[in-house]
C-alpha cells in the first residue's frame, strides 16, 4: 500500500444486507437450540471471510469451532480436522480422537458434534472449506448433512463456486454470494476514500473491480490521493488486482494446454465486442482450427464453470476470469492470440473486428493501422463499436494533438452509447490542448445528464468557443446544450446568453421587428433543411420572447413547431416539443414528443431515451392526462438510472410527484419530490426543485392544509430571492391564490393573478383562461364571484381536461355552501367528486365527497354505521379533523367557516359522543376504524 493514501478500510459490510438478515436468522434459531447449516459460495474477493467473522460474532455463547483452511496443507490426510479440532476452546470430549482417523472420522466428528450441541449451542465455521484436503472435506459434508437441528449445532461453511471444490457437500443450504451493485460498489467507495474520490475515478474503479469488494478495496489502496481527487492521471491498467486476479486465473490453469488457449482466445475475441457480449463461437471455431485445436478441447472449461458456450456466444461466467485469463497471459502469448483472431477474422464485414484485433496485437504506434481504424469508426456501426475502434486508433497514434481528438470522439461516442463512465476514463487521457474543445464538449454534455449543471454550462461555453473556427456545427451544439443546462438552472439571462451566441440560422422570411444580427456570423448546419428551418425559429423565436417581443417570438416558434412536421432527428423533435411547450400547445408538444421517443427507439441513440420520456410524460402532464404521464415517467426514471443520468431522473421524479399528488398518494409524492429535491439542490436544478415544491403543495391542498399548501407556494410565485422556476411560476399560480385564500392569507395573491392575467394573454395553453377566471373568482367580492366561475366553466368546456374543471367545480360548490345556497352547492360538488373519481384524483375526491356531504347529500361508499352515524356531515368533518390534531383554527380554514362554528359544532360532538377531551375523540373514531 502506497504510505502516501488516506485510504482506511471499511468498517462494515456493503451491499450484503439479505446475506447478514440470513446469518442473523441462523444465529437466532441456534440460541434458541435449533440448529442449521450453510455453505456460503462465490468467486474470490467477494465476502465470504467477512460473512463467516461475522457468523463468529454473533455466537456469544456456547461452544465455536472456528478455522480457515490452509491451502500448503491440501495434501495432508485429515490435516483440515485436526486445524478444526485445535480450534476449541478447551478439552474434547472421548470421540475427538477418533476424528482423525482413516475408517472412523465422519461418524467419529457427527458424534463429537452432537455431544458439544448437547451441552450448549454449538457454532462450526470453516472458511475456504474447499481448501481443506479431500479426507477433511468428505467427513465435515457427512456430518453436516446428518445433523437435525434437535442437535443444537450450526455449521456455516465458505467455498468457492468452482464444482470441483464443492463436491463434498453437495446436498448442503447453499448461499452464492453476487457481485456488489453500483449503489453499494459507491458505498464502499465512498468509505474507502472518505468521500474524496472524482465522479470519473469513482465510476473507473466500479467498472475495473465488476463490484468485487475485495478488488474494489484492492486497487483502491494503490492509488495516491491525488490519483483518487482525479489531479493526477490514472495508470492503466489499475495497479492492486494481481491477487484477486491470481486466484481467478488459477482456475484456469488447471485445464489442459490447448483449453487453456481456447479461452486466452475467447478471452481477446471480447475486445471487439461490446461489454458483456462474449465472443462469437463461430470464430472461436475458426480460430481453433487455424491453431490446430480441436473445438471439443473447449468442454473441459464448461464442466468446471469457467465459461458457458450456447452454440452461439461464448461467455465467461464472470468478467474478472476473462480478465484474468487475458491480463495473467504472457504477453507474445497473448500478441499471438490477437493475430490468430484477426487472421480468422476474413471478410468485407468483419473489417472493424480485424482491425481492432490487429490493434491489440501492436507493440507501438502505427499511424497506417490508426488511420484504418479511425476510417472505418463511421455510421452505420454501433457507437459502441466506434468508440472501441476510435480509442484503439488513439492508443496507436503518436501524434498528441490527434490523439486527443480520437480519445475525445471515442468519449463522445461512449456517451452516446450510454456509458458515461466509460466516456470520462477516454477524456481523462486527452492531454493535448488542441484537442480540448471536442473534450470540453463531451465534458459538458456528461455534467448536463449528472453533474453540476453551473459546471455543465461553462464546460459547453468553453467548447462553443474552441470549436467556433473549425467545427461550426459542433459549436452551435454546445451552445443549444450551455442554454439547457442555464434553463435547468432557472437562469433565464444564462439563457439567453447562450442563445444570442448561436451563429445565425436561415429563415424563410425574415421578421423586420426581429433584432437584426451580426451580418458575418456563420450560418449553423444541422443536417438537413428540416432541421435547419426548425432551429433557425426556435433560436430566434425564443430570444424575441425572452426580448419581450412576445408576438413576434411566438410567431416564429409556431413556424418552428410547423417545420418539424417531416424531421426524424429526435434532437430537433425535442426542439419543436419544447417550442410548443413554452407557447403553450400542449398537444403539438405531445405529438412531437411521441415521435422523438419513436425515432430514439428505432435509430438511437440510447442516450436519448430518458430525455425523450421526460419531455413526454412533461408535456402529458400539462395536458392532463397523468395517467399516461406516470407510465412515461416511470419508464424515463429507470432509463435515466440505468444509463447514469441523474439530473434526467431528478426531474422525472418531479413529474411523478405531481401524478402522485394528482391520485392522492401522499407517501409517493414524498419520496419522489424528496428524491427530485437531493439531486437538485446538489447540482443546481432549478425546474426540478420547483416541480417537486408545486407537488408537495398540491397534495397539502388535496388534504385541506391551504395554509401549509400557501407557505410552500408563497416564495415560488411572489416576486423576491427565492422565487422558482421561470417556466414553473406561472403553472403554479393556480395552487397558490387557492391555498392562500382559503387559509386567509391573501397577501400577494393580487400581485400573482395580475402577472398570471399577463402570461395567459401570451399563451396558447387551453386551460390557462378557465384557471385565470377560477383565480378571480377566488379573490372577487361576493356579488361577482359567481360569474367568475360561471366564466371559468364555460372556458372549461371549450379546454376540456378533468382535473382542472373538477377543481372549479369543488371551489365553486364550497363557496356556495359557505354562502348558505346549500342546494346550490350540490350540483357542482357531485360534478367535482364524478370528475376526480374519472381521473383517479383520490385525494381530490374524497375532499370533494367532505364537502358534498357538508351540503347534506350521501356520498357512495358511506358506510352508515360506527359513532358517526349520530353526527351531521359537518360534525363528522370537524371530528375527523379533529382527531387528526388539527387546532380549531385550523379547522375552521380548512372548511371555510369561523372558529365560532367550529366551537360550537364541537360542543355538540362531544355531547352526542360522549367525549370530554379530544384525546378520548380519538381514541373512539381509531377503535370504530371511522
Amino acid at each position: 500500500m502506497n504510505p502516501s493514501t488516506t485510504v482506511h478500510s471499511p468498517l462494515r459490510l456493503y451491499g450484503r444486507s439479505g446475506e447478514l438478515a440470513l446469518l442473523d436468522e441462523l444465529s437466532g434459531r441456534l440460541r434458541d437450540g435449533r440448529g442449521s447449516t450453510l455453505v456460503i459460495t462465490g468467486p474470490p474477493g467477494l465476502g465470504r471471510s467477512a460473512l463467516a467473522r461475522h457468523a463468529v460474532g454473533n455466537q456469544r455463547e456456547g461452544t465455536v469451532l472456528h478455522t480457515r483452511a490452509a491451502p500448503a496443507e491440501a495434501r495432508l490426510p485429515y490435516s483440515g480436522l485436526h486445524a478444526l479440532l485445535c480450534s476449541a476452546p478447551g478439552p474434547l470430549p472421548g470421540p475427538a480422537d477418533d476424528v482423525t482417523r482413516a475408517g472412523t472420522a465422519p461418524t467419529a466428528l457427527l458424534e463429537l458434534l452432537r455431544i458439544l450441541g448437547s451441552h450448549g449451542p454449538l457454532l462450526l465455521c470453516v472458511d475456504d472449506a474447499h481448501a481443506w484436503d479431500r479426507d477433511s472435506r468428505i467427513a465435515l459434508g457427512f456430518a453436516a448433512r446428518r445433523l437435525a437441528p434437535r442437535d443444537r449445532a450450526a455449521v456455516v461453511l465458505t467455498a468457492t463456486d468452482d464444482p470441483g471444490g464443492g463436491d463434498a457437500f453437495t446436498g448442503l443450504p447453499r448461499l452464492r454470494l453476487g457481485p456488489l451493485d453500483d449503489t453499494a460498489a459507491g458505498a464502499l467507495i465512498d468509505r474507502l476514500t472518505e468521500g474524496r474520490a472524482d465522479p470519473l475515478v469513482r465510476d473507473e474503479l466500479r467498472r475495473e473491480a465488476a463490484g468485487n469488494p475485495g478488488l474494489l478495496t484492492a486497487l483502491t489502496a494503490r492509488l495516491t490521493p491525488d490519483q483518487l481527487a482525479g489531479h493526477a492521471p490514472l495508470p492503466h491498467p489499475l495497479p492492486g488486482a494481481e491477487r484477486i486476479l491470481d486466484a481467478y486465473a488459477a482456475r484456469a490453469e488447471v485445464l489442459p494446454p490447448d483449453t487453456r488457449l481456447l479461452l486466452l482466445l475467447a478471452a481477446a475475441a471480447e475486445e471487439h465486442e461490446p461489454e458483456g457480449a462474449g465472443a462469437d463461437a463461430a470464430l472461436l471455431l475458426r480460430a481453433a482450427r487455424l491453431a490446430g485445436i480441436d473445438a471439443d478441447r473447449l468442454l473441459p472449461a464448461e464442466r468446471t464453470g469457467t465459461l458457458h458456450n450456447d452454440g452461439t456466444r461464448v461467455r465467461f461466467t464472470h468478467p474478472l476470469l476473462r480478465t484474468a485469463v487475458l491480463r495473467r497471459a504472457p504477453l507474445p502469448r497473448r500478441r499471438a492470440a490477437h493475430r490468430l483472431l484477426a487472421a480468422a477474422l476474413d471478410g468485407p464485414h468483419l473489417t472493424l473486428p480485424r482491425l481492432v484485433q490487429r490493434a491489440c496485437a501492436a507493440g507501438g504506434y502505427d499511424p497506417f493501422l490508426a488511420d484504418a481504424l479511425a476510417g472505418a469508426a463511421t455510421a452505420p456501426r454501433p457507437h459502441t463499436d466506434r468508440a472501441t475502434a476510435l480509442a484503439r486508433a488513439a492508443e496507436l497514434t503518436a501524434d498528441e494533438t490527434l490523439r486527443g481528438v480520437r480519445f475525445s470522439a471515442a468519449a463522445e461516442h461512449a456517451w452516446l452509447d450510454g456509458e458515461p463512465g466509460r466516456a470520462r476514463a477516454l477524456l481523462a487521457r486527452v492531454r493535448a490542448v488542441p484537442a480540448s474543445g471536442r473534450a470540453h464538449h463531451v465534458r459538458g454534455l456528461i455534467a448536463l445528464c449528472d453533474g453540476p449543471v453551473a459546471d455543465a454550462r461553462e464546460s459547453l461555453l468553453a467548447a462553443a468557443a474552441l470549436l467556433a473556427a473549425d467545427d461550426a456545427d459542433r459549436s452551435t451544439a454546445a451552445l443549444l446544450a450551455a442554454a439547457d443546462a442555464a434553463w435547468a438552472m432557472g437562469d433565464p439571462h444564462g439563457y439567453v446568453d447562450a442563445l444570442a451566441r448561436v451563429p445565425a440560422a436561415v429563415t424563410d422570411a425574415p421578421d423586420p421587428d426581429r433584432s437584426p444580427r451580426s451580418a458575418t456570423a456563420p450560418r449553423a448546419r444541422t443536417g438537413g433543411p428540416d432541421g435547419h428551418e426548425v432551429l433557425g425559429r426556435y433560436v430566434e423565436g425564443l430570444l424575441a420572447v425572452f426580448a419581450g417581443r412576445t408576438g413576434t417570438g411566438q410567431a416564429l416558434l409556431r413556424e418552428c413547431v410547423e417545420a418539424s412536421g417531416h424531421a426524424g432527428d429526435p434532437s430537433v423533435l425535442l426542439r419543436s416539443a419544447a417550442a410548443a411547450l413554452v407557447v403553450g400547445d400542449v398537444d403539438a408538444a405531445c405529438r412531437a414528443g411521441a415521435r422523438a421517443l419513436a425515432a430514439v427507439r428505432v435509430h438511437g441513440p440510447r442516450v436519448m431515451l430518458p430525455p425523450a420520456l421526460e419531455r413526454l410524460a412533461y408535456a402529458e402532464l400539462r395536458a392532463g392526462r397523468h395517467a399516461r404521464a406516470r407510465v412515461h415517467a416511470l419508464e424515463g426514471l429507470r432509463a435515466a438510472l440505468e444509463l447514469g443520468r441523474r439530473n434526467s431522473a431528478a426531474h422525472l421524479h418531479a413529474v411523478l410527484a405531481l401524478t402522485a399528488s394528482l391520485e392522492g398518494d401522499a407517501e409517493a409524492c414524498a419520496e419522489h419530490a424528496a428524491a427530485a429535491g437531493s439531486t437538485a439542490a446538489a447540482h443546481g436544478l432549478s425546474q426540478a426543485a420547483s416541480l417537486a415544491v408545486w407537488a408537495v403543495a398540491r397534495t397539502d391542498l388535496a388534504a385541506g392544509r391551504c395554509a401549509e399548501a400557501a407557505a410552500r407556494l408563497r416564495p415560488l410565485v411572489v416576486p423576491g430571492p427565492r422565487r422558482g422556476h421561470f417556466a414553473v411560476m406561472m403553472l403554479a399560480v393556480p395552487c397558490f391564490v387557492e391555498a392562500a385564500v382559503l387559509a386567509g392569507r391573501t397577501d400577494g395573491t393580487a400581485v400573482a393573478v395580475e402577472e398570471f392575467a399577463a402570461w395567459a394573454a401570451s399563451t396558447a395553453d387551453p386551460l390557462a383562461p378557465a384557471q385565470l377566471a377560477r383565480c378571480r373568482a377566488l379573490v372577487a367580492p361576493p356579488e361577482e364571484a359567481a360569474a367568475r366561475y360561471e366564466e371559468a366553466l364555460a372556458h372549461h368546456e371549450r379546454a376540456g381536461g378533468d382535473f382542472e374543471r373538477a377543481r372549479t367545480l369543488l371551489l365553486y360548490g364550497q363557496w356556495l355552501r359557505r354562502r348558505r345556497r346549500t342546494r346550490e352547492a350540490r350540483g357542482p360538488l357531485r360534478d367535482a367528486l364524478v370528475a376526480f373519481e374519472r381521473c383517479g384524483a383520490r385525494g381530490w375526491a374524497e375532499r370533494a365527497g367532505g364537502e358534498l356531504r357538508a351540503a347534506g347529500e350521501a356520498v357512495s361508499g358511506d358506510s352508515g354505521s360506527g359513532p358517526l352515524d349520530r353526527l351531521t356531515p359537518q360534525q363528522r368533518r370537524i371530528a375527523h379533523h379533529v382527531a387528526e390534531g388539527a387546532t380549531n383554527r385550523e379547522v375552521a380554514l380548512r372548511l371555510s367557516v369561523s372558529t365560532r362554528t367550529v366551537d360550537h359544532h364541537l360542543r355538540n360532538v362531544f355531547a352526542l359522543l360522549g367525549v370530554r377531551s379530544r384525546t378520548e375523540l380519538a381514541r373512539l373514531l381509531e377503535r370504530s376504524g371511522a
